[in-house]
C-alpha cells in the first residue's frame, strides 16, 4: 500500500490512527495481565495496517461489541472488528471476513435441552452479552425464548449460572472456558451460527476507505498473515476465512 496523503486522510483526519479493538471477544484481543496492553490477532491487524498505511496507530479499546460498533459509527474511531450483521451494516461497511468463529449453547448437565431445537420455547430464557454479535442474531431468530442481556459476554456463564437462567450463548472458545469454573455445564453437540468476524469503517467515510480496507483483508487473508496471527496467539477452534 502506497503511503497517499489522501488515502492518510481519509482514514486518519486525526492525525492517527484510531482501531476500535473490543476486548468482549478473547478470541481477538485481550488486555495484558501484566502491562494492561491490548493484544491479538485483531491487534496485529492494526498494526500491520498502520504500518502499510504509514500513519501512527491509536488504540481505542473496548469491553463490549457494542460500544466498539458506536465509537466506529460515530467516528471517534476510525476502523475496527466486528463479526458482521445486518444490524451494524447499517452504519458499517465491512469487508469480507478474515475469521471464522462458533456461536454456541451452554446448559446444565441435567438440563433437558439436548439439542439447538429444543432452546426456542416459551419456558427458556438465554443470557447473552448486550450487543454481541450472537445477541443481534438471536434476537432475529428466536421467537419463543426469552433473551437475557448480560452486560458483557465476559459475564455470560457467571449470570447465567447465578440466576438460574437456562441457556446461556456465546463464542464457543468463551463458554468453554468461563465454564471451567463451575460444575455439571455442558455445551449443546452444534453450533447455532457462524460468526463471521470482519474489519470496517463508518459508511461516512469516503467510498475508497472502506475498498482499500477491504483489498488489506484479502491480502492479510492470502499472504498468511491472519493464519500466523492465530497461531502466534494460541487461538484453537478459529480458522482463516475463505477468500471473498
Amino acid at each position: 500500500m502506497n503511503s497517499d496523503p489522501a488515502l492518510v486522510e481519509a482514514f486518519a483526519p486525526t492525525g492517527a490512527l484510531r482501531a476500535s479493538i473490543n476486548l468482549g471477544n478473547p478470541i481477538l484481543a485481550n488486555r495484558h495481565p501484566g502491562t494492561g496492553e491490548a493484544f491479538g490477532v485483531s491487534v496485529d491487524l492494526a498494526r500491520e495496517f498502520a504500518r502499510e498505511l504509514g500513519a501512527p496507530l491509536e488504540l481505542v479499546v473496548f469491553d463490549t461489541a457494542l460500544k466498539s460498533v458506536e465509537a466506529v459509527t460515530d467516528e471517534r474511531a476510525d476502523f475496527g472488528f466486528f463479526a458482521v450483521d445486518p444490524k451494524r451494516g447499517e452504519t458499517i461497511a465491512f469487508t469480507a471476513p478474515y475469521v471464522l468463529i462458533e456461536g454456541f449453547y451452554l446448559v446444565r448437565e441435567d438440563s433437558p435441552v439436548r439439542a439447538n431445537a429444543d432452546v426456542d420455547r416459551a419456558d427458556t430464557r438465554v443470557v447473552v452479552g448486550q450487543g454481541s454479535a450472537y445477541d443481534l442474531y438471536l434476537t432475529r431468530e428466536l421467537k419463543a425464548a426469552q433473551i437475557v442481556r448480560a452486560p458483557t459476554s465476559q459475564v455470560v456463564v457467571q449470570t447465567f449460572v447465578d440466576q438460574g437462567f437456562e441457556v446461556a450463548a456465546g463464542v464457543k472458545q468463551q463458554l468453554l472456558a468461563d465454564a471451567s469454573r463451575f460444575d455439571r455445564l455442558r455445551l449443546l453437540d452444534e453450533r447455532f451460527m457462524v460468526i463471521r468476524q470482519a474489519m470496517g469503517v463508518s459508511k461516512r467515510r469516503e467510498p475508497k476507505a472502506a475498498a482499500v480496507l477491504a483489498a488489506f483483508v484479502e491480502r492479510m487473508k492470502a499472504s498468511g498473515f491472519v493464519a500466523d496471527a492465530l497461531a502466534r496467539h494460541g487461538i484453537g477452534g478459529a480458522s482463516v476465512a475463505p477468500a471473498a
